[in-house]
């Protein structure tokens, strides 16, 4: 890594929305403090990756991720293109000495996951895969919340991403396409809140799944469902949705001594969450339903946690090896769909055609 007296180099790849609308001023802002230096983005629309740059200001603009890691050197590399291509483009910039910072889904199968894990074994850098909703104020006080036993232990929760995608959001040609968006609402939209919801659980144990394409012209599903055990007995109920006009997100706890709600759409702060205590055993824990500063589920203070933990030379707070636990569960989730029985965790081995791809074209 370079010294601690200059900014991190670092590039985008993928020039589409959300590098724009989240990434750009997250790193910009990093770039006032004096910490990173936005010194390139690369498109494949090599038009597309010049009118970025000039938007953003951005130095340089590259047609190929793989000239931008060779002829500049970053330090730091925020991956935002098509799920289908993070894999290769985080292992390729980790080879070329980078930490990298991705975009969801992290890669689209187990195999994928673990090439990325030697990946970082071998180069001695990391991947943290953007999981934002882990990085708010509301999220970190729940996990203590739970962990510290304050709440009781976990009994049954509900996981909830009921969204609303149309045509013009299928337009995109990577869209709905098993191939390039590697799985629908899902890992698109719902695992946001998948995500979250295995955060702050104890491991889960074993999931059953339906996933369907009840209403859009797509090849991936619009609809699924799951039923999850955890390990002391809690039970989950999942729903994602691309089909629901009524667009929220909706996270519940219910522990033995209080419930905790999270309802928003795409971010979330503080005053999301709601705190209920059980009426004849409320927690005793002083301020256990107050959140400290409130610190928004947003990349921008996922990112900022990265680069002060690359500047201490730690690994990231949310790491590829963490985010593992969700490939899998998601993983088993569309082999349950599939083979239409439960899918205990840890069985799905090299062997297994789910471990190299969420839709193989056949089972055993």
């Amino acid at each position: 890594m370079p010294p601690a007296s200059r900014p991190y180099r670092t590039a985008i790849i993928g020039a589409g929305s959300i590098a724009g609308d989240a990434h750009v001023p997250a790193i910009r802002a990093l770039e006032s403090a004096g910490h990173l230096d936005l010194v390139a983005v690369a498109d494949a629309d090599a038009r597309r990756a010049e009118r970025f740059a000039a938007t953003h200001a951005i130095p340089r603009g590259y047609r190929d991720p793989r000239e931008l890691l060779a002829t500049e050197r970053p330090d730091l590399v925020v991956v935002c293109t098509p799920s289908f291509t993070h894999a290769d483009l985080t292992v390729a910039a980790l080879e070329a000495g980078a930490w990298v910072f991705c975009e969801k889904p992290l890669c689209g199968s187990l195999a994928d996951h673990d090439r990325i894990l030697a990946a970082e074994r071998a180069t001695g850098r990391y991947c943290a895969p953007v999981f934002q909703w882990r990085a708010g104020s509301g999220a970190a006080h729940v996990r203590d919340l739970l962990h510290g036993g304050a709440a009781g232990p976990p009994l049954l929760a509900l996981c909830q991403t009921t969204w609303y995608r149309g045509a013009d959001y299928y337009a995109a040609p990577w869209r709905g396409r098993r191939a390039t968006e590697l799985g629908g609402a899902t890992v698109t939209q719902g695992i946001h809140a998948m995500d979250l919801l295995l955060w702050l659980m104890p491991d889960w144990t074993e999931v059953s799944a339906r996933v369907a394409t009840v209403d859009r012209d797509i090849e991936t599903e619009d609809v699924s469902l799951a039923h999850v055990a955890f390990s002391g007995g809690a039970l989950a109920s999942i729903v994602n949705s691309v089909v629901s006009s009524h667009q929220e997100s909706y996270l519940r706890l219910d522990c033995a001594r209080a419930s905790v709600e999270l309802r928003h759409l795409y971010a979330y702060r503080n005053e999301h969450w709601t705190f209920t205590p059980a009426p004849d055993h409320p927690p005793t824990a002083p301020d256990w339903d107050t959140i400290g500063p409130d610190v928004p589920a947003h990349q921008a203070p996922q990112l900022a946690d990265l680069v002060a933990r690359m500047r201490r030379g730690e690994p990231p707070e949310h790491t590829t090896a963490d985010a593992r636990r969700t490939t899998e569960f998601v993983t088993a989730l569309y082999k349950s769909a599939r083979t239409g029985q439960p899918v205990p965790r840890g069985s799905i081995t090299p062997d297994d055609p789910f471990h190299h791809s969420w839709s193989p074209a056949a089972t055993r």
